[in-house]
């Protein structure tokens, strides 16, 4: 393992552990209200200030990050089955069931993401518990995340239809499950598990997006956008705005 691999190993793990240790660094927890203390800004007692509810929001940035680390590697899995599902099927068989899956598959890229999942969270029921909420988006993100990914596993699966290997397997009469089992799938795990390492990050961002609408994850239970009033608190304070403002890019 390379250096930069090293060091980005190295923080995802110091992330992880912070956000299990969250009743430790943050023994409040994130519903308390310091009602003396509302829309305060950083310090040492308040890392990231609180909200205007007077809640910690370094404490809230911990406990959200709780549930977008535990769930999103949850949704990237169902997305990536469905993915692999279709990609693998639609390659591997060709004809009607790759045009099929294909114009189904077209559909779903063709509407934008972000505004699909607006909308059929927005038709989903609203007034329901924090974990109802948290189960709701994250399968939700899985089972409309899948289209970009289908397509990379597809386009794979038809490259390697045309090897040698493919081609002898079938000549000596394998049957479709040992062509899938044995020769298909352990060349496409690769490209499989890259998908599933690439949709993590997207469903964190789109968790956080629907969170900071109010279509997320629902309270009290804090969502990944809650750490936006508390970074932004912590970005425009004297100490590190003067920072930025003597950094080269503040010239740009």
């Amino acid at each position: 393992m390379r250096l930069p691999q090293r060091l980005a190993a190295t923080f995802l793990i110091l992330i992880y552990a912070a956000a299990l240790g969250a009743g430790w660094l943050a023994p409040a927890g994130y519903a308390k209200q310091f009602r003396e203390n509302p829309g305060a800004s950083p310090s040492s007692r308040f890392l990231l200030g609180t909200d205007e509810l007077g809640r910690d929001a370094f404490a809230r940035l911990l406990y959200g990050s709780r549930v977008s680390l535990s769930l999103a590697p949850a949704a990237a899995f169902v997305s990536t089955l469905i993915a692999a599902a279709v990609g693998i099927s639609a390659g591997y068989f060709g004809g009607w069931v790759d045009t099929f899956l294909m114009r189904l598959t077209d559909l779903f890229l063709s509407v934008p993401w972000l505004f699909l999942i607006l909308t059929v969270r927005a038709v989903l029921p609203l007034n329901v518990s924090p974990f109802e909420s948290v189960g709701i988006t994250f399968l939700l993100l899985g089972m409309l995340g899948w289209a970009s990914a289908a397509r990379v596993v597809r386009s794979t699966a038809l490259s390697l239809e045309a090897r040698d290997f493919m081609i002898q397997a079938r000549a000596r009469g394998c049957g479709h499950w040992r062509l899938l089992a044995v020769h298909l799938l352990p060349n496409l795990r690769p490209v499989v598990a890259a998908q599933f390492w690439m949709s993590i990050p997207i469903f964190i961002l789109s968790e956080a997006n629907l969170g900071f609408l109010g279509l997320g994850v629902a309270e009290l239970l804090p969502p990944g956008a809650a750490c936006y009033p508390g970074c932004k608190a912590w970005i425009h304070s004297p100490p590190v705005l003067g920072v930025w403002r003597r950094s080269p890019c503040w010239f740009w």
